[in-house]
C-alpha cells in the first residue's frame, strides 16, 4: 500500500483516519468499526462493502 496513499484515504463514514493490515490486506478504520478491502492493490472504500469488526479485533488493533 503506497504510503502517500494512505496518507490521504479517511473513512468515508466518520472522516477519520484508517489503519492499514498488510496480513489480511485491509484499511481499517476503528471509529466506524469498519474494514475495507483492498482487491488487486485497490481500496474497496463502500461502507456497503466493508466488513464491521468484531469487538475482540477493536481491542486488538495498534493506533
Amino acid at each position: 500500500m503506497d504510503k502517500k496513499l494512505l496518507e490521504i484515504l479517511v473513512c468515508p463514514v466518520t472522516k477519520g483516519p484508517l489503519i492499514y493490515d498488510k496480513k489480511n490486506q485491509e484499511l481499517i478504520s476503528k471509529s466506524a468499526r469498519l474494514a475495507y478491502s483492498i482487491k488487486d492493490g485497490i481500496p474497496v472504500m463502500l461502507e456497503e462493502e466493508a466488513r464491521t469488526l468484531t469487538d475482540e479485533e477493536i481491542e486488538n488493533l495498534k493506533g
